[in-house]
């Protein structure tokens, strides 16, 4: 358990110092719509989101940055935490969140 705990603070670290316009992150404990209703919210009010997808099947949250602005990879993973929920994995991604979505509906 040290040894995940460890490499996700490690992984958060790495991105924090990335200018990553969109991160991806496995999240697990969401079941239902309330549960991606709830994420989606806490982390749009967050000053440099500008969209987020929150995929209940794949367990996966994306977030996007506003032009100009760089996501905070620590913050986003204490809102999902705060919220009652396990982050896995949080990754950099070269895809916007309209794209993931489009990419989401075309697997559908």
């Amino acid at each position: 358990m040290k040894k995940i705990i460890i490499a996700l603070v490690m992984g958060i670290a790495a991105i924090s110092s990335m200018a990553a316009n969109t991160v991806k992150v496995t999240v697990n404990g969401m079941v239902c719509s309330f549960c991606a209703q709830g994420i989606e919210k806490r982390l749009s009010k967050m000053g440099a989101t500008k969209d987020v997808l929150v995929d209940l099947k794949k367990k996966t949250v994306a977030v996007e940055a506003k032009d100009g602005q760089t996501l905070d990879a620590k913050a986003i993973s204490a809102e999902i935490v705060d919220a009652g929920y396990d982050v896995v994995k949080i990754e950099p991604v070269s895809q916007s969140v309209a794209e993931i979505r489009a990419e989401l509906k075309g697997q559908r």
